[in-house]
């Protein structure tokens, strides 16, 4: 095996995407800050953002010095711990684990607050999405269309599990987010477009068949179980005029308020317009007001370069698994991006899913930190080969 030299402890530390969190923390505190100054949250929201941020530094370290092959090895026992909790908060008391804005996401730990654990989840979901793909793929086998519907049941299997414990917490922002990652995961799977096109088309006419039976059979949806909140939520995004509260009044609010912002914002805690839960799901707008089109423009910037950078690590990569783990991770942040942003201007319905990073939430930061941490991992334990046939040896470890 020909290895290069090896490189220093400060070299194997991806300080590039320590700088990038660091650039989101700063939108985050100050953005909620701003928040919570106009009625939007409070105080401890902007101290316990900052707690984990700084705890963050201990996180990172513990799981950078745990080898990515570890991680490997305890996928499956984490996948399944992860479902029994998902399980145990269905059937939980409401003392322990409440209906909160419509859904039953949630355990409440007294003296520290709430906790989300299908934000947790998210990360063993793609563990084990990445270790079936890179198990797959070690296996010496021609490609055919068998292969291909086999390695698909197995992504449906996978998925199923947890997707389905969300949904019956009618938690549909998070369901969306994992089958976000599915489809990433079937496009660098490999398998026959045919059956990608198929899969996606099948996936768009159930969603417009949602939205129309939303729109006009909402009776009929709402005796199947669906949510009132759910069907409020797709007429305040088409007629947020019409739907003028909740969820209708967030939107017109938000679009106002990024409106508002115009160039440059406004000067720190000057703002005008009160979002309900801006410190949450709605912080963009916040951040859009705050500081402006130039403040926005620079947040999404430092969005797109921590996906620009998560592209590199994954192509430059060199264990299967490792790799995977990357495009899950790209694929999560991608559409928490793009969708939370998106609803905030009326492009897409409200979903209630936070902006990673930035929105106020100790699970949803936790919990992308920590998937951060996967990465950090990654990086530090990265080896560099003077020829590229080394490179075939380490594929099956």
């Amino acid at each position: 095996m020909s290895e290069t030299a090896p490189k220093s402890l400060s070299d194997r530390i991806d300080w590039t995407l320590l700088f990038l969190i660091l650039l989101l923390a700063m939108f985050s505190l100050a953005g909620i800050y701003s928040a919570q100054l106009h009625g939007s949250g409070t105080t401890r929201d902007v101290m316990m953002q900052g707690a984990i941020y700084a705890g963050s530094i201990f996180l990172f370290i513990g799981m950078m010095f745990f080898e990515p092959e570890h991680y490997q090895k305890l996928t499956w026992y984490l996948y399944a711990f992860a479902a029994i909790i998902l399980f145990a908060l269905i059937i939980a008391p409401h003392s322990i684990a409440p209906v909160i804005n419509g859904q039953r996401s949630w355990f409440v730990i007294p003296g520290f607050g709430t906790l989300q654990p299908a934000e947790f989840a998210k990360i063993t979901y793609i563990l084990s999405m990445s270790w079936i793909l890179a198990h797959h793929k070690s296996i010496d086998q021609e490609q055919t269309l068998k292969t291909d519907l086999w390695l698909l049941v197995k992504f449906i299997a996978c998925t199923s599990l947890p997707w389905l414990l969300i949904m019956m917490q009618t938690d549909l922002g998070t369901g969306l987010v994992y089958l976000a990652i599915f489809s990433a995961f079937m496009v660098v799977s490999g398998i026959a477009w045919r059956l990608i096109i198929l899969l996606l088309l099948s996936v768009s006419a159930i969603g417009g068949t949602a939205i129309y039976l939303a729109l006009f059979q909402s009776e009929w949806l709402l005796s199947l179980g669906v949510k009132p909140y759910q069907i409020s939520r797709v007429f305040a995004w088409l007629e947020p005029e019409v739907v003028a509260k909740g969820e209708g009044l967030q939107l017109l609010r938000s679009m106002r308020a990024i409106g508002s912002g115009q160039i440059y914002g406004k000067p720190y805690g000057d703002r005008e317009i009160y979002i309900p839960e801006a410190h949450t799901d709605f912080i963009f707008s916040v951040i859009a007001e705050q500081f402006g089109f130039i403040g926005a423009s620079l947040l999404i910037a430092v969005f797109f370069f921590l996906i620009y950078h998560l592209i590199q690590i994954a192509l430059r990569t060199r264990r299967p698994f490792d790799t995977y783990v990357c495009v899950g991770a790209i694929a999560m942040i991608a559409f928490h991006v793009f969708q939370n942003i998106g609803m905030t201007m009326q492009l897409l319905p409200i979903t209630g899913i936070p902006l990673p990073f930035v929105s106020s939430g100790g699970s949803s930061l936790l919990s992308s930190l920590m998937l951060m941490g996967l990465i950090l991992s990654i990086q530090f334990h990265e080896k560099s080969y003077m020829f590229e046939s080394d490179v075939s040896k380490m594929q099956m470890k």
